[in-house]
């Protein structure tokens, strides 16, 4: 399965380009795997991010969360396999750095036009639990060929405080509308929205823009930060306002980003209507009396019974259907509101999952009751505690 450097519901990636007045450089041989771990000289970050700088570049220019960047890169899973690279993908490729990996975000503005590094990235700053993406260390070589920046849009002459009739949410988000459409309709929680964006820090400086793509972005509401999914809710298709989002409702001090308050102005052009999110079983705080419990710790209970017998092995493939919530009924992931089955690989798979599936024929409905040691077990930007999933096994793939 070839990596994903983009992160979930951004929808920010770009299309590889090539301009006529940059020569690709011919595809290499496959390059041998890295080692798992980083050496002892390697450069590291508070966060858990580690890098050896293999060539330097040159020049003073730096990208910003606002740019684009065009690279080579190669990407190794824990166990050392090829899993994407810019030759895969037909030559170098554009990124924006607000749609990469948390990992790539860091290391990427560090770096100078022409300098190649090798990355150690953690499972926190990669894919934190996303199904069908590579768990543990990913290792990525990155060589950034070229910093593709933004014309930057002036600030608002209010970018330092909102005023006195601007509307205030009981969250404490700040709102003002700035033109009106012709339509009514808003969007829900678990709906996806097609939007134009700028965003400034409070004194001014410019963070994010979406003006200067030739196309709008597209954002999961319930995957934004706070103070976006409270402002979206609030427009119709056609108006535009500009929000006073608090650091508790923005960034909240992640690495990398903004500090402090942001402000956007946000455009909602059009609504994707999703399926409403499952609700959570009535026993999501704790698994009940009937649930069977295995040597490992994990509970389950069979709410419905396919037509098949065979069961999937270690190493299979699968088709499922499936909705998870932490115990206090929080839905934080399904594949019911995306709209499509997920198919995943069980070795990718947090433990309890993994062995729960295993248990289960073609056809079969079950509840997991997970225990954080065979789910995410305390890693960073994962979720904690026990967790609960509703499968439904669709199909064994091999």
């Amino acid at each position: 399965m070839a990596l994903t450097l983009i992160t979930a519901g951004c929808g920010k990636a770009s299309a590889p380009e090539k301009p006529a007045a940059m020569s690709e450089a011919k595809s290499e041989p496959k390059p041998d795997a890295p080692p798992k771990t980083p050496p002892p000289e390697a450069e590291r970050t508070a966060s858990g991010l580690a890098s050896v700088i293999s060539k330097r570049g040159q020049g003073e220019q730096r990208a910003t969360l606002t740019d684009k960047v065009r690279v080579r890169f190669s990407a190794w899973n824990e166990k050392g396999k090829l899993v994407d690279s810019s030759d895969k993908r037909g030559g170098s490729v554009v990124f924006e750095l607000t749609g990469v990996i948390e990992g790539w975000r860091q290391a990427l503005p560090q770096m100078q036009v022409g300098e190649a590094r090798r990355l150690w990235v953690p499972d926190a700053l990669a894919y934190p639990g996303r199904p069908g993406s590579p768990r543990g260390m990913s290792v990525f070589d990155i060589e950034l060929l070229e910093i593709i920046s933004k014309a930057p849009h002036a600030a608002p002459q209010d970018v330092a405080a909102a005023p006195a009739d601007a509307k205030e949410t009981a969250s404490g988000l700040r709102y003002k509308l700035l033109a009106k459409g012709t339509s009514t309709d808003k969007p829900r929680a678990w709906d996806r929205v097609t939007i134009h964006y700028t965003g400034w820090t409070t004194d001014g400086a410019m963070v994010e823009s979406s003006r200067g793509d030739a196309r709008p972005s597209i954002f999961d509401v319930d995957k934004v930060m706070p103070g976006w999914r409270d402002a979206l809710q609030l427009l119709a298709v056609g108006d535009s306002a500009r929000v006073w989002i608090p650091e508790a409702l923005a960034y909240q001090g992640r690495g990398g980003k903004p500090k402090g308050s942001v402000v956007f102005d946000i455009e909602l052009l059009a609504i994707e209507r999703r399926p409403e999110p499952p609700r959570a079983p009535a026993d999501v705080a704790a698994a009940p009396s009937d649930a069977t419990k295995t040597k490992s710790g994990l509970r389950y209970k069979l709410l419905g019974k396919g037509a098949g017998t065979k069961k999937p092995s270690a190493d299979a493939r699968v088709e499922v259907h499936y909705s998870a919530w932490t115990t206090d009924g929080a839905l934080f992931d399904s594949s019911i509101v995306r709209g499509k089955p997920a198919h995943v690989p069980l070795e990718k798979l947090i433990p309890g999952w993994a062995e729960g599936l295993q248990l289960m024929s073609e056809g079969d409905k079950a509840l997991f009751w997970i225990p954080e040691k065979l789910a995410y077990a305390g890693r960073e930007g994962a979720p904690k505690g026990m967790l609960v999933y509703e499968v439904e096994l669709l199909r064994i793939a091999q």
